[in-house]
């Protein structure tokens, strides 16, 4: 047999086999090319964003050539008011799907956070929050339309739709909060919303009341 003798010399590797030396390199990776990898991709984030911002221009002119081509009764007709006027709509539609059905989920919703309550025999702590929140719910109209003494003559109670909306966002997560929480801040919510909800009651109410006491006089 033949002798092979393998010689290691710094990082090449030299193999020697009858006097011939086969010198082999180690693969390495240049770190220079990262820099010019990342500049290709920021130039190409760069050029997209301009190609963007040049169709977004271009888009807007032709709209704007479009509307100065259109006829006149086109451009005199009011489409700012039949906007404003379907916004109006649509609130109205909103506002009567959720006066209809945000008792009966507010009553289950109730009722399921009492039977946790009861599980928990904690019943006795539910009166406390509930009564702090009727409190914490005349504040908050009292406040509303002192800021807004504008609020008293509206048509929609917007003050009292906004409490709504808020205290609703609180209730909603009740089953996730901690121990204590989960007990009191519902039933808090709930005050709230019960003594709104008969604010909401009298604020409709109350015109006809009014047109009871013309016609009377």
């Amino acid at each position: 047999m033949q002798d092979v003798y393998v010689k290691f010399v710094g990082t090449p590797c030299f193999v020697e086999k009858r006097g011939c030396s086969l010198g082999v390199k180690p693969f390495s990776a240049s770190h220079k090319t990262w820099p010019k990898f990342s500049c290709a991709m920021n130039m190409s984030a760069h050029q997209s964003d301009d190609d963007r911002k040049l169709q977004f221009d271009q888009l807007i002119d032709k709209a704007r050539k479009l509307w100065d081509r259109s006829p006149e009764p086109v451009k005199n007709f009011p489409w700012n008011t039949t906007l404003g006027n379907f916004i109006q709509l649509v609130l109205d539609l909103t506002l009567a799907v959720v006066k209809y059905l945000y008792v009966p989920v507010f009553a289950v919703t109730s009722i399921s956070e009492l039977s946790y309550c009861a599980h928990q025999r904690k019943l006795v702590l539910v009166p406390i929050p509930v009564l702090l929140g009727a409190a914490v719910a005349g504040i908050l109209k009292e406040t509303a339309l002192e800021l807004s003494p504008r609020l008293r003559d509206a048509e929609v109670p917007w003050h009292l739709i906004a409490v709504t909306i808020i205290f609703t966002l609180i209730k909603l997560p009740g089953p996730y909060y901690p121990y204590l929480g989960r007990i009191l801040i519902p039933h808090f919510a709930n005050g709230v919303l019960l003594r709104t909800l008969w604010f909401a009651i009298l604020w409709y109410r109350r015109p006809k009341a009014l047109k009871t006491l013309d016609s009377d006089s």
